[in-house]
């Protein structure tokens, strides 16, 4: 039975040495120390010796078993170790290579010209007033000097959703707010920028849904060249040192006189081009002096105080500076759309 179990221990070993992963070794545990194991089967010879056999049989049988689980933990021990140096070989960092270069997102067109302007009035001492999107008919209109019966409801198809509550269409009811809330005591000196809402055609130049910005000054002695001061300084800021204004009478209801305000081309430097349809002048809002009535229904003694106000629509400002040609590009989120307008290292754009 020595023999037996000196080749046991010898086809073992050569078993062992052709073992190189932990699965494999845990089969060869079990061909020999299982239940049904070769080791575990030598036991069973016992039954077949004399009492005096038994003793010295038992301990060479003890022998190999811990000889041959002596040999398995300390191979097992050896892939582990192995198996902990491959995982950490395939993990490591090289702390010399340049890190991964995270992709900068670019902000809409719209919000970039809203920031711009924003910093510019507020560069002038303005503050920025928000209000609410659905509105009181009363701060919508009637406030602004546009009564029920007036007929320049018209010029601005309505989102109504009950008689008096709608959605709104200008950022104006926030200027009747703001002088109401004054209790007829200035100055006022505010822009109000967020969205509007007019039931218009989605073509490529008009939207339902589109953003403005307006702003009012109110105070004593306020003339119109301070409007038109105002409004060439900021042509310059968005559009360039060499832009210049001009004022054309116009009409609307909260504002007399009023005007529109066009800069010269920045494209053809007045010229005639496809931009301003050659007529060297580009529309870009409209203005005017802030109409009496307007004044008094707020609180405001009209022959103490006067103001201006003016409106504009950061889109067709974004379309203008970026030479964008349908609004709708604005608001569908295409990252081929947005990713023109991410800013490079030298503050540029792609």
């Amino acid at each position: 039975m020595t023999q037996v179990m000196e080749t046991m221990q010898l086809e073992f070993s050569e078993k062992l040495s052709a073992i190189d992963n932990s699965k494999a070794l845990n089969e060869l545990r079990v061909e020999y120390l299982g239940k049904k194991g070769k080791v575990t089967g030598l036991m069973k010879e016992m039954k077949n010796l004399s009492n005096e056999e038994r003793p010295a049989y038992g301990q060479k049988v003890n022998e190999l078993r811990n000889t041959i689980e002596g040999q398995i933990a300390e191979l097992e021990a050896e892939l582990s170790k192995k198996a902990l140096e491959e995982k950490l070989a395939a993990e490591t960092i090289d702390v010399t290579l340049p890190g991964r270069t995270l992709e900068i997102g670019g902000s809409n067109p719209i919000d970039r010209i809203v920031e711009d302007i924003e910093d510019f009035f507020i560069g002038l001492g303005y503050e920025i007033k928000e209000g609410y999107e659905v509105e009181q008919d009363y701060y919508n209109f009637e406030a602004l000097n546009l009564p029920k019966s007036h007929p320049a409801r018209d010029m601005q198809d309505s989102f109504y959703i009950s008689e008096d509550i709608l959605l709104r269409t200008h950022t104006s009811p926030v200027q009747a707010r703001t002088l109401e809330a004054q209790k007829g005591e200035g100055p006022v000196k505010i822009i109000c920028p967020g969205k509007v809402y007019r039931r218009d055609s989605d073509d490529a130049t008009h939207s339902h849904q589109f953003t403005q910005i307006e702003g009012l000054v109110v105070d004593k002695n306020i003339r119109l060249s301070d409007l038109k001061g105002t409004l060439e300084l900021f042509a310059k800021e968005i559009f360039g040192s060499e832009r210049e204004v001009r004022l054309r009478p116009s009409y609307f209801p909260f504002t007399e006189p009023s005007v529109e305000v066009d800069i010269s081309c920045f494209k053809c430097k007045g010229s005639g081009c496809n931009v301003c349809k050659q007529t060297g002048w580009i529309e870009i809002l409209g203005a005017g002096m802030v109409h009496p009535n307007v004044l008094e229904m707020a609180g405001f003694d009209s022959k103490e105080y006067s103001g201006f106000a003016f409106g504009m629509g950061p889109d067709r400002v974004a379309m203008l500076k970026y030479g964008i040609e349908d609004i709708r590009h604005l608001y569908t989120n295409d990252l081929r759309f947005i990713d023109q307008f991410i800013p490079t290292e030298d503050g540029g754009e792609q």
